[in-house]
């Protein structure tokens, strides 16, 4: 372990090989595994469980107290995946006794600036952009990209593979494989790029920009797309996810840009 000038917890559990630059700050609790880098300024709070060659940038704060006024000091953690990249200013919350810790997986891009609240879950693999603010219980599966600048509903879920355009208000779902754009957040079609990207064949994008039709094109409310699609496409894994995606919605899906959206569904955020 390489340290100097740095606040360094003697109860703290840190790798012998982990880099810790001048006037970081890693408190009692904290456990930072193999490879890692941690930037001057950087403050890990008590619950954090960092992987293996991460790196935490300058004034990136991590497993700081939720923004919960319902929060009373109970024992939550912060647990990041390895190889996972946390920018300047990034801010990541620990959860509360809802789900007692916050999730950011390994292979993930927390750019500078952003938020990740309490008791969210961010998969493998995802990258979240600049200034995005993510409220509490906030899901995002693996490959997702959450472009800069967005704001994202508590609770929320983002499907895996999608892509949510820059400066986008997230108050809906947003079903695997899509793109959401627009405001109110709307489909916007599928994320063929970032598909192509991690090698699906042109056959499953059109397999999957057919699952959507139904969805999205076809003036069909979500049970009857969903019951056609199971009745009348051949079953896949990428089906199943969509189907069950879109039936275990709580919030509601995000709506095709050929439908308004009624005045209770424009709650704000909170």
């Amino acid at each position: 372990m390489t340290q100097q000038l740095a606040y360094i917890h003697s109860d703290a559990k840190i790798a012998a090989n982990v880099e810790i630059e001048p006037f970081a700050m890693i408190h009692a609790d904290v456990e930072i595994g193999e490879g890692t880098w941690i930037g001057s300024h950087a403050v890990i709070n008590a619950g954090a469980r960092i992987g293996k060659n991460c790196r935490i940038f300058s004034g990136a704060v991590i497993s700081s107290t939720p923004q919960d006024l319902k929060y009373n000091n109970e024992y939550t953690l912060t647990i990041i995946g390895d190889n996972t990249i946390v920018r300047e200013y990034a801010t990541i919350s620990r959860g509360t006794e809802e789900h007692w810790k916050t999730v950011v997986g390994s292979g993930c891009l927390i750019m500078a600036y952003a938020h990740v609240a309490h008791d969210c879950r961010v998969g493998n693999n995802c990258i979240i952009g600049n200034n995005v603010q993510m409220a509490g219980h906030v899901h995002v599966d693996d490959w997702a990209i959450v472009s800069a600048m967005s704001a994202v509903h508590q609770f929320v879920k983002i499907g895996a593979h999608s892509f949510v355009s820059g400066a986008s208000l997230v108050r809906k779902d947003v079903p695997p494989f899509t793109k959401a754009a627009r405001e109110p957040i709307s489909y916007a079609g599928i994320n063929s790029v970032g598909l192509r990207r991690r090698g699906y064949s042109n056959e499953k994008i059109i397999e999957i920009q057919n699952i959507y039709r139904y969805i999205y094109m076809r003036g069909l409310n979500n049970a009857e797309a969903l019951q056609k699609i199971e009745l009348e496409l051949p079953p896949s894994n990428e089906r199943d996810e969509v189907v069950n995606f879109v039936r275990n919605s709580e919030r509601g899906i995000m709506k095709s840009p050929f439908q308004t959206y009624g005045t209770g569904d424009t709650e704000s955020q909170s």
